[in-house]
């Protein structure tokens, strides 16, 4: 059961998934006029730290061409599990597959869109970016090995902000989480005691707190208690008004999240570098760079069971390459570039085939 403020009224519109029962991201992102009819509708599941973005490019796309989007933000590793169960017509997951369980799958991957982690706190008195945390810190705090806020090593970091002697209440995920995947990742590469006692996985072993499902599950949580702290991906903090610290990247310098330092942290990607596109983005080099930045990714397969659905969503993704950019700024996502977009789109031609052997698009 997950406590604390109810986030129906918020713009992220609750997006869950009540009773097993698909909540259309038409629904979620307030469309307007009739809905499109089943058959009109594409079919996703997956991460949820691309969900509000999804919902805008859906919203749009819609409106255009009358074509919504059936997507259950579920995390990633459910996302991963329909896709492979084939009840789904693409996966999405921020935890990238490996070029081995691609292959054994017979699925492709490719990076749609990339964000910001940030850790979202709920400490009176504690303005957005007032509080500066570095990688061992936050990797002590989730570790249970940092339990009050005025703690040394806090204090250390943040001289001149009142910090209260109460205890940190931490919220983690509950759910397979490609945004877990990325945020252990981080805290393995900062802290070896994280690396040989927690690891790097959608789901981990959490020493401490309480789980909530899904960003949104934590963004809840950390709105309704006190002198909470959980992480979440910028677009949830931003829309619901939570109090995000700074952090200190890998150069020593303290950086607030926005779409620059997300941005700055994909800049030297080499994205043909692994297959599937599968580069992990967390603690980047660079003055600017924020260092939990991660790209989060689409799963299809090579040989789809239904052409036509397959082919909607191709044209789904390619209009959202093309046509997506501002909207994805506008909520600090960072669009991929030009570069990557080309080479994704002659993947598609080349390795996703319909029945006839010929490119679905």
């Amino acid at each position: 059961m997950r406590t604390g403020k109810n986030l129906n009224s918020n713009p992220l519109k609750a997006m869950l998934v009540f009773t097993g029962v698909v909540i259309l991201a038409a629904l979620a992102a307030g469309f307007r006029g009739t809905p499109a009819s089943a058959a009109e509708q594409i079919a996703g599941a997956g991460a949820t730290f691309p969900y509000p973005i999804y919902s805008k490019w859906a919203d749009s796309y819609q409106k255009e061409t009358g074509i919504g989007l059936n997507y259950q933000s579920i995390g990633s590793g459910g996302g991963i599990k329909q896709i492979k169960a084939k009840t789904v017509t693409f996966g999405a997951t921020d935890a990238p597959l490996s070029g081995q369980e691609l292959s054994e799958s017979g699925l492709v991957q490719w990076p749609m869109v990339m964000g910001g982690i940030v850790p979202v706190i709920n400490v009176e008195g504690v303005k957005p970016g007032q509080l500066v945390l570095d990688g061992s810190t936050l990797a002590n705090i989730f570790m249970g090995k940092i339990t009050k806020w005025n703690d040394p090593a806090i204090a250390k970091l943040n001289g001149g902000v009142s910090l209260p002697s109460t205890s940190i209440n931490v919220v983690t995920r509950s759910d397979g989480s490609g945004t877990t995947y990325n945020f252990t990742y981080y805290l393995a590469d900062v802290s070896s005691t994280w690396k040989s006692e927690i690891g790097v996985d959608k789901a981990v072993e959490w020493p401490v707190g309480i789980g909530a499902k899904g960003n949104e599950g934590v963004a809840q949580n950390v709105a309704g208690a006190k002198n909470s702290i959980g992480y979440v991906e910028y677009a949830y903090a931003k829309q619901n008004g939570l109090t995000y610290t700074k952090m200190i990247n890998k150069a020593g310098k303290a950086v607030s999240p926005d779409a620059d330092a997300f941005a700055a942290a994909a800049a030297s990607a080499d994205w043909s570098s692994v297959p599937g596109y599968g580069v992990i983005l967390a603690n980047q080099p660079g003055d600017s760079t924020w260092p939990m930045t991660a790209a989060t990714f689409i799963l299809m397969y090579k040989s789809p069971e239904d052409d036509a659905a397959s082919t909607q969503a191709l044209k789904f993704f390619k209009w959202a390459f093309e046509m997506g950019d501002t909207e994805a700024l506008g909520l600090d996502y960072i669009p991929m570039p030009k570069s990557v977009v080309d080479s994704v789109e002659a993947m598609w031609s080349k390795e996703i085939k319909g029945a006839n052997g010929k490119p679905l698009i």
